[in-house]
Order: structure tokens, then sequence, then C-alpha cells
């Protein structure tokens, strides 16, 4: 049987912590960065965890683990 395949597109995305969740980093960093204050920037640098009912159905898109 030929090896599973790890979904390219989430691998880029996702990491795992050192408790073992899934962290993602989060949305709207990338343009329209002029508008937005500096807190709202300082917060966005920062990466959060993905929702835990969520963990499982991203896990499945690792299917040697989370890189």
């Amino acid at each position: 049987m030929p090896k599973m395949k790890t979904n390219r597109a989430a691998a880029k995305r996702f990491r795992v912590s050192g408790t073992g969740r899934i962290r993602r980093p989060k949305g709207g960093a990338s343009h329209f960065m002029a508008k937005k204050n500096s807190r709202h920037l300082r917060r966005l640098r920062k990466n959060d965890m993905v929702d835990g009912v969520l963990q499982t159905r991203i896990a499945r898109l690792f299917p040697y683990g989370v890189p």
C-alpha cells in the first residue's frame, strides 16, 4: 500500500505546541495594515490555538502527525 500524503496547505499553516495542541496564525495580518492600530497589529503577531472541536478534523489532514 502506498504512503498516505500530508495535506500540504495544512502543513504550511499549522504547527504543534509544546503541550500537543495545534497552533495556528491569526487571520487579517496580510494587507490593509495602515488602517489597523498598533495594538491590533501587535495582537495579530501572536499565534492562536485551534478550537478543540476542530482539532480532530485538522489532525486528520496529517496522517503521520502534525509537523
